[in-house]
């Protein structure tokens, strides 16, 4: 199948990766010509411009952008997608984003003659490098079956959230809940040790306890419980701390739209604000901890 695909960065870049070891032609763009080069060396064909892949002769096109405000520009800018691809082409946008934007631009594709999926994923830059993303797919049935063997090449799970922008909806409260979780397993690590509790006991505790849960036991935020995990490791790699405060920011307005309290979402928020202030934007959001621990923040 030949396949476009926009947004070569962190995520984008092993997806489209995974979807030419899986057999599909790629034309591919992103305003960093070191990326297009990347996947060029890889198999795929580089085009200059959104409009130049949707020219190209592609029967879909993968979007993977940073924000709203890309994907509204890349879809409905006078030069966009949308003014050059030819109806039918199914369209897939996997950025992270507001659901109301979600549906506004699936609506203008629809007018245009193509069908379109939010598909936001979750799994970070590990899952897209080995295709074991989960993908949250909101779409038609019809619209989600045309797009699941695309988004199995690059995925584990394929799940079908509902109607336009329910895919969104699935990420941004995840991620929500994501957030929260990870702010009380550090406040309740951080206790426990200050109480003069081993965080290995403790942790091992909590996770054959109710307390368990992924922020305690895959990615436990006190340095020295996981060998591998972020806290291990200076907090490096894993996902960023800015992209957590993004994703809140995101469920926070979301909820304003629909008159939905969100009252540990709004505090998350403000703590995860908090973090990114004091230089941790780039670190793995577990350095959340840090707000506890002020001896850890070197």
């Amino acid at each position: 199948m030949h396949i476009g695909f926009l947004g070569l960065g962190n995520m984008g870049g092993p997806m489209a990766r995974n979807l030419l070891k899986a057999g599909h032609r790629l034309s591919v763009y992103d305003p960093s010509a070191t990326a297009v080069a990347g996947l060029a060396e890889a198999g795929a064909q580089p085009a200059d411009s959104p409009a130049a892949v949707a020219r190209a002769g592609v029967e879909a096109i993968i979007t993977m952008l940073p924000a709203a405000a890309q994907v509204r520009q890349v879809y409905l800018g006078d030069d966009g997608l949308l003014a050059h691809v030819p109806a039918g082409v199914l369209l897939i946008d996997s950025s992270t984003i507001d659901p109301m934007s979600a549906r506004e631009v699936a609506a203008a594709a629809a007018r245009n003659g193509n069908p379109m999926v939010d598909a936001p994923v979750s799994g970070g830059t590990v899952g897209a490098a080995a295709a074991t993303l989960t993908f949250m797919v909101g779409g038609s049935e019809a619209q989600f079956q045309q797009a699941q063997p695309i988004l199995s090449a690059m995925g584990r799970n394929i799940v079908h959230c509902g109607a336009s922008g329910n895919g969104q909806v699935a990420k941004v409260a995840n991620n929500m809940l994501l957030g929260i979780s990870m702010i009380g397993v550090a406040e309740a690590m951080s206790l426990g040790v200050a109480l003069g509790m081993d965080a290995k006991v403790l942790a091992g505790v909590i996770n054959s306890s109710s307390g368990r849960c992924w922020s305690s036991e895959v990615n436990n935020p006190f340095p020295g419980v996981l060998e591998n995990g972020p806290a291990s490791r200076g907090y490096s790699g894993g996902f960023g701390t800015d992209l957590m405060l993004k994703d809140l920011g995101l469920a926070s307005e979301a909820a304003k739209q629909v008159r939905q309290p969100v009252i540990l979402g709004a505090l998350a928020q403000q703590l995860y604000q908090a973090s990114s202030l004091r230089g941790q934007g780039a670190l793995d959001f577990s350095a959340i901890i840090r707000l506890y621990r002020p001896e850890d923040a070197t």
